[in-house]
């Protein structure tokens, strides 16, 4: 074998053909990364966890004031696109405004109602948080407002332990106490950057969770669809079905046919709307008709006295202050942050898909840590004057976006629309009838039980849809909470097992080549005598140092037990390109494996470590023991036509083991 040391740190190995003649081929040297103090490399590493989109570049190379206008720029976006906001600009989105506030009204009062708080609420939770949104929100279709999901949770975890109808001033103290732990939940996420959070929240927990959700939300409204008075608080599938079942009795035929109209009304306008998406103003005024003419009809016949329950009188004017209500001291402190927690989680996630869905579709982008602080402050804002927890409505944002909204001034223009009912037309919703409520509800909540990609999931990830299932039946059977919680320990186990259990390959060479692949993948590539060659794919910490040294132990056994063509195994060649870090425990399991390996006549290569990794492996071998320089390469095809010439020379019989070695 021949070396050629150059400046370019490459040599150059004489290896014999198949053919019997000789060629050389370069082989790279695996050089330390540069250097960098602890600090730097700290900094570093705390910058790609924080700020992954790196937001400080568009400062760098600016003058003060530049910098200036582009700091106010990003701390409150409507800034961005304030100065070129125009007429034409303003009428599409007048449209839209008013278009959601069609659909927010009639849903504000449902949601308010299904969260157990006055439906007054969910008109003020559709006044003032939008207006924070749209100073702070970085989302153009983004429609800010109650949802189904988290008005559902509040209500319930709170109802767990404070009743809303024994004791309706503490539940709605709790309820608003809740949103503000919420805001700061959020708020703080999006400030410390640490957004990644609710990534644990995956898709497939998300789909069963907002499914199962739907259907309990669903099987709660039978208590107005059919008119029943005492109807259990709990939200699980079967206590529901028991109290509809258990008080017959209480069934209102003259509920139910109200319920059955407008219930189809409502259903048939949504079918429309997803056949010909042109109609989107078919779903998106079908809750405010139905109100409408429910409300005239209850008044034309006295609903009450047919058995048909109503709303009531409703208070005007605009939001009162509730900062005097809201609870830092007491036995239902811990509950205000439980459910402050969750609901700000589920919120959030849902606020934040919705706003990328639609900014995908539009090619713009939107900051999910600005929307974290967006949403949090408007919760925050809104706990202290009459709101309970808000965030971007799915249904709303779609109409919105499909009703031609070019900025969030369509945002400020339902908070107006709102305000004036709030301020004038409130007397109106005396008479609606409850059912109108449950109907309108149960045709939102539908298009959240989303089964085609139920059926993708099955298609792709048998374990995700596990997991899916988890969520959908945890939910459905016994809690909200409960069906998140499973679900969400089922994905960290699977990254657990992903971590203390690494994929680890055998690699084989494709013929004439100097490409190696996985042996059970490619049914051409061989494997090469004397040499075992694996791929770790997964970082080495100490999790899982235990599993690799026994896998890798047991390999070798079984390579030196099938002993082909009278070449044993001298060299077990370790591809490192998918081993992004090490910790100190990772390094103990090269010295382990190079003392075992030893006394069976084995060396340990390794080829392409990544720079954290090579650094902290050359940093423990003081002694040069088992990283030496002349069992590094950079690609295992350097590796094997390197070795192989020694191999060469230390066993006769390899001579009858030829192979391709392309130059």
């Amino acid at each position: 074998m021949e070396r050629n040391n150059s400046s370019t740190q490459t040599d150059f190995v004489e290896v014999t053909l198949e053919e019997g003649t000789s060629g050389f081929i370069k082989v790279h040297k695996v050089v330390p990364p540069p250097y960098k103090s602890s600090f730097q490399k700290f900094f570093a590493k705390l910058k790609e966890i924080l700020f992954p989109d790196d937001p400080f570049r568009q400062f760098k190379g600016e003058p003060l004031q530049r910098k200036l206008i582009l700091g106010a720029q990003y701390l409150f976006p409507v800034l961005q696109w304030a100065p070129t906001y125009n007429l034409k600009l303003f009428k599409s989105d007048l449209i839209s405004g008013l278009t959601i506030a069609s659909l927010a009204i009639p849903q504000g009062i449902s949601y308010a109602k299904l969260a157990n708080v006055p439906p007054i609420l969910g008109l003020y939770s559709s006044f003032v948080p939008p207006l924070v949104y749209v100073v702070l929100g970085s989302s153009m279709d983004l429609a800010v407002g109650p949802v189904s999901i988290a008005s559902l949770v509040l209500g319930s975890m709170i109802s767990e332990e404070v009743s809303p109808t024994a004791q309706p001033d503490l539940f709605l103290q709790v309820a608003l106490t809740s949103t503000f732990f919420a805001g700061i939940f959020q708020s703080a996420l999006g400030i410390l950057r640490l957004g990644f959070i609710i990534d644990f929240l995956s898709k497939a927990i998300l789909i069963g969770f907002m499914g199962g959700s739907a259907v309990i939300v669903g099987l709660q409204q039978l208590k107005g669809l059919l008119g029943i008075t005492h109807f259990t608080s709990k939200m699980a599938l079967v206590p529901v079905m028991s109290s509809v079942f258990n008080n017959i009795d209480e069934w209102s035929w003259q509920t139910i046919v109200m319920a059955i109209c407008f219930l189809l009304f409502l259903l048939g306008a949504r079918h429309v709307s997803i056949k010909k998406p042109e109609l989107f103003w078919v779903s998106a005024g079908a809750p405010l008709v139905s109100v409408i003419i429910s409300t005239a009809v209850s008044f034309a016949i006295k609903a009450q006295r047919h058995g048909i329950s109503v709303i009531g009188k409703l208070p005007e004017g605009v939001n009162p202050p509730s900062a005097d209500k809201l609870l830092f001291r007491g036995d239902h402190l811990a509950l205000a942050i439980k459910t402050g927690l969750i609901t700000g989680i589920l919120s959030l996630t849902e606020g934040i898909a919705v706003g990328r869905t639609f900014a995908t579709m539009r090619n713009y982008k939107v900051d999910g840590n600005k929307e974290m602080m967006a949403i949090g402050f408007m919760n925050v804002v809104g706990s202290t004057t009459s709101c309970y927890v808000t965030t971007g409505s799915f249904s709303r944002s779609a109409i919105n976006h499909n009703a031609g909204a070019r900025t969030a001034m369509s945002n400020v223009v339902m908070s107006v629309t709102v305000l004036v009912t709030l301020l004038f037309l409130m007397p109106l919703f005396q008479y609606t009838p409850n059912v109108i409520l449950g109907a309108i509800i149960i045709s939102a909540v539908i298009g959240l039980i989303d089964i085609p990609s139920a059926c993708l999931i099955w298609k792709i990830d048998k374990f995700d849809f596990v997991v899916m299932l988890a969520a959908f039946f945890g939910v459905i059977f016994i809690s909200v909470q409960v069906g998140l919680a499973v679900s969400v320990a089922l994905s960290v186990l699977r990254i657990l097992l992903q971590i203390t259990r690494p994929k680890i390959v055998m690699l084989g060479n494709i013929p004439a080549t100097n490409i190696y692949r996985n042996l059970h993948h490619y049914k051409e590539a061989i494997r090469v005598p004397g040499f075992l060659i694996l791929r770790i794919k997964a970082p080495i910490n100490f999790a899982n140092i235990t599993y690799l040294n026994e896998r890798i132990y047991r390999w070798v056994e079984e390579e030196q037990a099938t002993i082909k063509e009278n070449v044993c195994l001298q060299f077990l060649i370790l591809d490192m390109s998918a081993v992004s870090t090490i910790d100190t425990s990772g390094v103990s399991l090269f010295k382990d494996l190079k003392n075992a390996l030893t006394m069976k006549g084995v060396s340990i290569v390794l080829v392409n470590p990544l720079a954290e990794v090579i650094d902290k492996l050359q940093k423990s071998d003081d002694a040069n023991d088992f990283i030496r320089a002349e069992y590094l390469f950079l690609t295992v095809g350097e590796a094997v036509a390197s070795l192989s010439s020694t191999m060469k020379s230390q066993t006769p019989t390899v001579q009858d083991a030829r192979w391709d070695i392309p130059l």
